[in-house]
């Protein structure tokens, strides 16, 4: 229900598969993330306080990305920093997936809608360096 990809001691991605329970709030991300990722389960009548967030100084290095899949399904393959593949995993309909590190590529294995939710300000082509999918 919980996969994580893991390459040279490094965390490549968290996978949360759509069929994961559990009661209260569960994080998966280690604290130092610059994206976090975590779970909550919550029963009728729960009530999480309001409240606002402190502006704290945070300073983001590299871009996570955080991939809802709303339909289809998707093949995500992953690669080291030297663009090695490293595996791949299917994601389906409700997976969610935290891509933190190394490098990824898509194929869309039936017609898929997918939510995405990265840190911004975005920097175009700047932002990533493309190169070509292993076969």
């Amino acid at each position: 229900m919980i996969k994580n990809i893991i390459h040279n001691d490094e965390i490549f991605a968290i996978i949360l598969r759509t069929s994961y329970k559990t009661d209260g709030v569960k994080f998966f991300t280690p604290d130092d993330f610059s994206q976090q990722l975590g779970y909550m389960s919550h029963p009728s009548g729960h009530v999480i306080k309001p409240h606002i967030h402190n502006t704290v100084l945070r300073e983001v290095q590299f871009t996570n990305e955080v991939l809802f899949v709303k339909s289809g399904k998707v093949r995500v393959d992953f690669y080291d920093n030297d663009k090695v593949f490293i595996e791949n995993q299917v994601l389906t309909k409700g997976d969610v997936i935290l891509l933190a590190s190394g490098g990824h590529g898509f194929e869309m294995l039936e017609d898929s809608e997918i939510i995405e939710v990265k840190q911004g300000p975005y920097s175009g082509e700047n932002d990533k360096t493309r190169f070509e999918p292993f076969n």
